[in-house]
């Protein structure tokens, strides 16, 4: 099978920013998206039929949307057009007594509990993974960063694999499951990588892997198509993207414009890198597992395996040498400060603050809901 790639202008950016929506009161979900969706849809008249708004978008349960940007040339501009959508979203869900939350998971809300939307590839995901695939009241952010040439997308996958565990412990915001708390700064990235499809990325060396991986799945009716190959970095040939999908849901702009800086200057130094002689040198499997797993359960307090030969450092540590490393390519990308604001995120990531907000209201999770939403909605606000 060939997969034709899509050549995208270099290190360009689309950002998604999946958003529960949950009552202004009690913090509890929502199911009222196809309410929010028809009215944003009537904005814009041109509209016919079935066609989705361009930028807000139906996702697997009823109290979920997602937002997505066009292609941007700089973080910035991506994460505008992110706030102009939340707004447009808002004006709606005000009305309904409703705001927007992002977190990795909902603290409280029984998963097994929450309506799905009524679509084929929905119905068929639930009827395929049962259990496991009504657990999935997860939210995350993706972000995908535009390459010229297929040549580079391998590399971009294997160069974003060996940063997992910083992602995920950066964006780690899901301590919570039903009411309890798991002892994991990241339940979600449990939680999702039980489907067949999501998890772990697997690594090729050269573009043809993919596709033939790719064959062999379609062949054997695991997938579908490539799209439905979720795994936590993966290439999207129809756009012509590397895509970064490991972290938790983000409650502000300003920390998915921190990440989506941090990813785009990866994977700028990785093709500069490359362009220059160099090549992307892979851990092995089972230190990039070994790593996920470690900033699942520690977050920002995980020590991290960096390379082949096994050597080990705080992540935080790591990540601070990083982002002093990566400060020419931001410059040069024009994402100094977002860059930079990772460094915020570093001192207080969203599980602990979670954590922080249970134990000064006496364990009461709504309120854990009503602070990141709070958040959002500020954040939203400029």
């Amino acid at each position: 099978m060939e997969l034709p790639f899509a050549k995208s202008d270099r290190s360009t950016l689309g950002l998604e920013w999946e958003l529960a929506l949950v009552d202004r009161q009690t913090g509890d979900l929502r199911s009222v998206a196809e309410r929010i969706l028809e009215a944003v849809r009537r904005e814009i008249p041109e509209l016919s039929g079935d066609d989705e708004h361009p930028y807000v978008k139906q996702e697997l349960l009823l109290n979920t949307i997602e937002l997505v940007t066009d292609v941007a040339q700089t973080v910035d501009q991506g994460v505008q057009q992110l706030r102009e959508s939340a707004q447009t979203v808002m004006k709606h869900a005000e009305p309904l007594d409703v705001d927007l939350y992002c977190q990795g998971s909902h603290p409280f809300a029984p998963p097994t509990k929450q309506p799905v939307t009524d679509k084929e590839r929905y119905n068929e995901l639930i009827e395929r993974t049962q259990w496991w695939g009504r657990q999935m009241v997860i939210y995350g952010v993706h972000v995908h960063v535009g390459l010229d040439d297929v040549k580079y997308a391998m590399p971009a996958v294997n160069a974003l694999c060996n940063y997992n565990a910083h992602f995920q412990a950066l964006t780690a915001s899901s301590p919570f499951w039903s009411g309890e708390d798991t002892g994991y700064a990241s339940n979600r990235a449990l939680m999702f990588q039980q489907l067949p499809t999501a998890g772990i990325s697997f690594q090729f060396d050269e573009w043809s892997g993919y596709e033939k991986a790719v064959s062999d799945l379609e062949h054997t009716g695991v997938i579908r198509d490539v799209t439905e190959v979720r795994w936590d970095v993966r290439a999207v040939p129809r756009l012509g993207t590397v895509e970064l999908r490991v972290c938790d849901g983000l409650a502000t702009l300003e920390e998915i414009g921190a990440i989506a800086a941090l990813t785009q200057c990866i994977v700028h130094d990785t093709v500069q890198h490359l362009d220059n002689g160099g090549s992307v040198t892979s851990m092995p499997p089972w230190y990039v597992k070994e790593n996920k797993w470690r900033a699942a359960r520690y977050g920002m307090d995980a020590i991290i395996i960096l390379n082949e030969n096994g050597d080990e450092e705080l992540v935080s540590d790591h990540l601070a040498k990083e982002l002093d490393r990566l400060e020419p390519v931001a410059k040069e990308l024009g994402c100094t400060a977002e860059l930079r604001y990772v460094e915020t995120m570093m001192k207080q990531a969203g599980y602990q603050r979670q954590r922080k907000v249970a134990e000064t209201h006496d364990g009461d999770l709504r309120q854990v809901v009503l602070d990141s939403a709070a958040r959002t909605r500020t954040s939203i606000n400029g």
